[in-house]
């Protein structure tokens, strides 16, 4: 029994999420766009490239070892030498020598000796870098840099992309607020209608009374027409940017805007953006200190084994040797560069000075946005209280002859306008502010 209940209480707790899963929250929005979103992907991407450039510079840190192969085959032998080659008293001798050797011994000794006209060799040699200007030590720190610039250039790209599926999910949740009105506004026409068939009926007003209606009513409806078409487009680029397939009975999104509006305040939040213009003041100073050590001695150390029969027979050899270079006219060129460099450095503290001003009117902005979307969705509210006392007003006047058909179409025009006007202020205030979150962290 007791296993028969575990299934139970399983089925029904995935039914349960199931059920939950078919509301498409805001935040399961995001979630999907951090794993399918094409943006996403591609700084994954350059993350990963400027980690596999920091491993690059790291192997400079190790001895550089390389292997070759050598053989050859010289038609005529490179070096050859004998006893003519000799001119003085002591090769005269060494060529009687020869000649009475070979001509009563029989031993035929040449009278030259062939040198290197073939043979071949295999060799190893590693190379350790002892000093190199601080190239190596610079070269790490902005490897490191570059990583760094490629986290921070995808949270300001994954900003921009949280940003606009926001916008596009708002969008949906607005129009489909405005379809519920308009339904409701439909609703109020049938009843109107139904009223002024009585009316009609009755002799108190004409048939174009009903006329006006059945127009209105019209209008409605392909209003309500393109809302619904603008509800599956917008679904389809929301489905889109958070690499979804689109549902055939479209997608059920969680419209409450009330937990929108919470956010956690973040400790020592700095925007990207700034942080990218300091890395490059710093990458800037690296570079200029890469290009001082250019111009620097470089010092390494190194061995090379070697095995073959270059000459005749086969031997092996190892040499051991230590290698200093000095750039002799290298200075002259490198403070042209390092000029530059300053120059560049100068130009970016500009930027900065000037990003810093632009930023903080950027935060100046969206808290007024902000703050006038919180006070015109006040007074919106009052609005349509007005709208829906003015709208019962009309409707009363008209079933007691007061009024004609022509005051309650308008009361009712100006009752949807209210409703709808409250909605989008609601969706612009929460847009706000998220915007005023994300460049404040507030």
């Amino acid at each position: 029994m007791k296993r028969y209940f575990l299934i139970l209480v399983l089925m029904f707790l995935t039914l349960g999420l199931t059920a939950q899963d078919d509301v498409l929250t805001l935040d399961s929005c995001f979630a999907l766009a951090r794993t399918n979103n094409a943006q996403f992907k591609t700084n994954r991407i350059e993350i990963e490239k400027a980690q596999e450039v920091k491993k690059q510079v790291y192997t400079k840190f190790f001895p550089q070892v390389d292997a070759r192969y050598f053989a050859y085959n010289a038609v005529n032998p490179i070096i050859q030498y004998g006893v003519d080659d000799i001119h003085d008293e002591f090769g005269e001798i060494l060529k009687a020598i020869i000649e009475y050797l070979n001509n009563n011994v029989g031993l035929g000794l040449p009278e030259e000796i062939d040198l290197l006209q073939k043979g071949h060799s295999i060799s190893a040699t590693a190379i350790q870098p002892v000093y190199a200007g601080g190239r190596v030590r610079n070269g790490n720190k902005l490897a490191e840099l570059g990583i760094e610039a490629a986290e921070l250039k995808a949270q300001v790209s994954e900003r921009d992309v949280m940003e606009n599926i926001e916008s596009t999910y708002y969008l949906i949740v607005g129009l489909k607020s405005k379809v519920a009105t308009l339904e409701s506004a439909l609703n109020l026409i049938d009843s109107l209608d139904r009223v002024a068939d009585v009316a009609l009926k009755a002799g108190l007003v004409t048939k174009n009374d009903q006329l006006r209606v059945a127009l209105e009513r019209n209008k409605y409806k392909a209003l309500q027409l393109q809302l619904n078409n603008g509800i599956v487009l917008a679904s389809q680029l929301l489905c889109q940017e958070i690499g979804i397939e689109y549902p055939e009975d479209g997608l059920n999104l969680d419209d409450d805007l009330h937990h929108a509006n919470m956010f956690v305040e973040e400790e020592g939040f700095e925007r990207p953006e700034m942080r990218l213009l300091q890395m490059q003041i710093d990458a800037e100073m690296l570079q200029k200190k890469l290009t001082r050590g250019e111009a620097l001695p470089q010092v390494g150390i190194g061995a090379m084994v070697q095995y073959g029969n270059v000459i005749k027979s086969y031997k092996g050899n190892a040499i051991f040797f230590a290698a200093v270079q000095i750039p002799i006219l290298q200075w002259w060129e490198t403070s042209h560069k390092i000029k530059e460099h300053n120059l560049k450095i100068e130009q970016y503290e500009i930027m900065q000075k000037d990003l810093t001003e632009k930023m903080t009117l950027q935060e100046k902005q969206a808290c007024n946005q902000m703050s006038e979307a919180m006070a015109l969705m006040k007074s919106d509210e009052s609005a349509l209280d007005m709208a829906q006392e003015n709208y019962r007003v009309a409707e009363l006047n008209y079933k007691a002859g007061v009024n004609t058909i022509t005051d309650v179409l308008e009361a009712n025009a100006l009752l949807l306008q209210a409703q709808n006007a409250i909605t989008d202020r609601q969706i612009t205030y929460v847009t706000a502010r998220r915007r005023y979150h994300d460049l404040t962290g507030r």
